[in-house]
């Protein structure tokens, strides 16, 4: 049986992930300051960002429709095929967690009620409830042939194993010397594992996940999708998963190759949100204003060749003469020379140092 305990993430995680997390702290703190000057913007971003957590959790598990019927069935519209009941479901239970996180916990009745709003349309009679027979995680070889790649926990053990899991949960979330940026991919690593219903465990790992980051203090999912994320980079999100879970059942598998991915998707994040506020809120303002905004808004340190990326009409001669000036004036600073120079506000930190290693 799987031992649940979350003490190890005391003193077993290395080093330049725990700089990571204070990397994404720094930028929670920044992206608080940023929602108080424009709150208009980040509603924009909220409606953008539930329709792609909507479409890309959906997506991973192969449940699609097109993006028109996904604004639809979001913004209230009668699901018609299979597939959109499933997606209508995911809505409902993504809509629960956005407006009442603040009265929910991580607990049983939680988890079940995401399923019951998952599964009632499409499976009323096991909605809400574990599983009542064995399921197994199975993989496609490239001939089509099936193998089993990880045998979840057994019905018999499941609701053993959940109490277990909770219960480790509560006593880690208690301990100050624990992060909650480890505990939440450990805890989320370790349900998918256990594989608690015949049906959806994937869908409710990323609504769990969603919650745990409100719970943690980090409402970023509320405008930029996690989901999205993930299925931009399932195949990184899958091979995680899967060195992570070797060996689970034995108490020898390794969290930290999933830790590392969550953490870089929650990174990737933060800066899809950078570039979705330069997107919106820089529309109609002048060309060297609109790459100082860039310069002074980044939350992470940017190239010449990236503020060229995202505003293609301006030219290089402006973007060099706005750095050259904001040098000057000790508004940014300079990291790197030649090719390889990136540029900062003085305020903020350089990334690269603490995100070596976890790529």
């Amino acid at each position: 049986m799987h031992k649940y305990d979350y003490s190890f993430l005391k003193d077993s995680v290395p080093g330049n992930i725990v700089g990571l997390t204070d990397i994404i702290s720094d930028l929670r703190t920044k992206e608080e300051f940023r929602k108080l000057q424009y709150s208009e913007t980040f509603e924009v971003l909220r409606k953008k960002a539930i329709v792609e957590s909507v479409k890309g959790s959906n997506a991973i598990e192969g449940i699609v429709t097109t993006d028109s019927r996904i604004k639809d069935i979001v913004s209230g519209s009668k699901p018609v095929t299979h597939d959109e009941m499933e997606i209508s479901g995911y809505k409902d239970a993504l809509n629960l967690i956005h407006t009442e996180h603040e009265n929910l916990d991580v607990d049983e009745k939680t988890i079940l009620s995401f399923h019951r709003l998952l599964s009632e349309q499409t499976n009323p009679r096991d909605a809400g409830k574990y599983k009542t027979s064995n399921n197994f995680i199975m993989e496609i070889g490239p001939d089509g042939s099936r193998r089993v790649r990880f045998k979840p926990v057994s019905v018999k053990r499941v609701n053993a194993d959940m109490e277990q899991l909770l219960l480790a949960y509560y006593a880690a979330r208690q301990d100050s010397d624990i992060s909650p940026l480890f505990l939440t991919p450990c805890f989320v690593l370790d349900f998918l594992c256990i594989h608690p219903f015949m049906d959806g465990n994937g869908r409710i790992s990323r609504l769990l996940t969603v919650l745990l980051l409100y719970l943690s203090g980090y409402d970023i999912v509320r405008y930029i999708s996690y989901e999205g994320q993930i299925n931009n980079y399932k195949d990184s999100y899958y091979d995680a998963l899967k060195i992570s879970s070797d060996q689970w059942h034995d108490n020898k598998n390794d969290y930290v190759p999933f830790i590392v991915n969550f953490l870089q998707v929650l990174y990737k994040c933060f800066k899809d949100l950078d570039e979705s506020f330069t997107d919106i809120s820089l529309k109609k303002a002048k060309k060297s204003e609109r790459v100082e905004s860039i310069l002074m808004g980044a939350i992470v340190p940017i190239s010449k060749q990236d503020i060229k990326a995202k505003l293609p009409d301006v030219s290089v001669k402006t973007v060099e003469l706005v750095l050259g000036k904001m040098l000057k004036d000790n508004k940014i600073k300079k990291i790197g020379t030649y090719k390889d120079a990136r540029y900062m506000s003085n305020t903020d930190i350089s990334f690269f140092s603490a995100t070596e290693g976890t790529k």
